[in-house]
């Protein structure tokens, strides 16, 4: 009889251990599955979104050839093909590091200049173990005027020659097609025309991006140049456009009041007017030339 009830109470301390051993299986389980992040990728097409900066950084030791240009405004007429004869470009080079940071240098034809940059993502939206809605990067950018001086005479200081920016950039990936921007923008100018001109100057950017099909998206961008002395000269820059993916190339098509192609410029010193026909047709152009190249195209 002892025999018997030991046999029953093994086989009930067995059954009670592998019933518990299933519950600690699966939480485990559903821990492991809440440890490991789903990141939201390609919150952007590019590293830019029109003009302005987006969110993404190239893939880690990624290079990315960019070659941007702007032709003339529209409202130039047959006489100058609509903006066609005229044109600035820029050409430049981005690199990765690590997935969550990225270097930058380039040469513009508007006003001669060259500028360099650093981009870090701060935060990458995701879901798991936590639950971060948006994504956050910062980007900081110098500028070097190479015009010859106005007055070639007088003490003329490279340090005048400098203007810097600075962007919060935060994003959210809505869904499969939608994903939204927001920019504070700093702008400093070590040099400026007239003492009432500001040397420090703020903007807001917005910026989204809605994918039509797979490889096509159509973006908007805006920057609100908060109230002065340049928002009472300038014109907030308004900018629209398309991405186009194929292949190892991104191809973003754009129409704005905006000539140049860096912050200083778009930011504080756009002087078209998209009712009166200041707009200029342009393109960038971005040829990856990834370390990986089993790695997939996120965007």
């Amino acid at each position: 009889m002892i025999k018997y009830l030991f046999l029953i109470g093994l086989l009930f301390l067995s059954t009670n251990f592998f019933v518990h051993s299933q519950d600690l299986d699966a939480i485990l389980n559903e821990i492991s599955h809440d440890s490991t992040p789903t990141y939201a990728l390609g919150t952007f097409k590019g590293t830019t979104i029109i003009n302005g900066q987006s969110v993404e950084v190239p893939g880690a030791s990624d290079l990315h050839f960019v070659i941007s240009h702007r032709f003339g405004a529209v409202n130039q007429g047959i006489y100058d093909f609509f903006g066609i004869d005229q044109a600035t470009t820029r050409f430049g080079f981005e690199y990765g590091i690590k997935d969550v940071a990225s270097l930058s240098i380039g040469r513009n034809g508007y006003e001669k200049t060259y500028d360099g940059g650093i981009k870090i993502k701060v935060l990458r939206q995701q879901t798991g173990i936590k639950n971060i809605p948006i994504s956050v990067s910062v980007f900081a950018g110098t500028f070097v005027n190479t015009l010859k001086w106005s007055i070639p005479d007088r003490d003329n200081l490279f340090s005048s020659r400098l203007s810097y920016a600075s962007q919060i950039l935060i994003a959210r990936r809505f869904n499969q097609k939608l994903s939204l921007q927001l920019s504070p923008t700093y702008v400093h100018k070590n040099l400026v025309p007239l003492p009432r001109d500001q040397n420090n100057i703020f903007a807001l950017g917005f910026g989204g991006r809605y994918k039509l099909s797979r490889k096509v998206s159509v973006n908007g961008e805006y920057f609100y140049l908060l109230p002065g002395e340049t928002a009472d000269n300038s014109i907030n820059s308004l900018s629209v456009g398309f991405d186009i993916e194929t292949g190892g190339h991104v191809f973003q098509i754009q129409f704005t009041n905006s000539q140049a192609m860096f912050a200083r410029g778009f930011v504080s010193e756009t002087q078209g007017e998209w009712l009166d026909g200041d707009i200029y047709f342009g393109f960038n152009l971005y040829r990856v030339f990834p370390e990986n190249k089993k790695r997939k195209n996120i965007y």
